[in-house]
């Protein structure tokens, strides 16, 4: 693989701050032989469009915060599929629906995949919580 330690720290800033925010179906690839504008992108999903954009905001916060730049940001307002360019990483954030759809995972299916980590899947009830027991 050619990614760089760099990469790599800003793949487990985005994974971390994705899960932050509900992102589930995490996959990463290496991409710099097919593709090479980039070494990796990083695909997720979220539920709802707002739930998109969050992601997409809490990823582009902590790498921001992190001293990476943003180098375009697509999609963003429609909150079905948001492309954000940091130069090495790319990072996909698509509703789930639009992610089933366009199969970038399978488009993308010769390129290898990187171990990173785990972002838990979203409850099946987001609005259901434990009763606290006060009243």
């Amino acid at each position: 693989m050619t990614e760089t330690r760099e990469v790599m720290s800003e793949l487990t800033i985005a994974a971390r701050a994705a899960s932050d925010k509900g992102a589930t179906g995490p996959v990463a690839l290496e991409v710099t032989e097919q593709f090479g504008l980039a070494d990796v992108f990083l695909i997720v999903s979220g539920a709802v469009e707002r739930n998109v954009q969050a992601i997409s905001d809490g990823i582009e916060d902590a790498l921001n915060e992190h001293g990476t730049r943003t180098v375009r940001r697509e999609g963003r307002e429609g909150g079905r599929w948001v492309l954000l360019d940091f130069g090495d990483l790319i990072v996909h954030v698509f509703h789930q629906e639009d992610r089933d759809f366009y199969q970038l995972e399978r488009l993308w299916s010769d390129c290898p995949t990187i171990d990173m980590p785990e972002i838990p899947e979203a409850p099946a009830d987001l609005h259901s919580t434990p009763s606290s027991g006060v009243k």
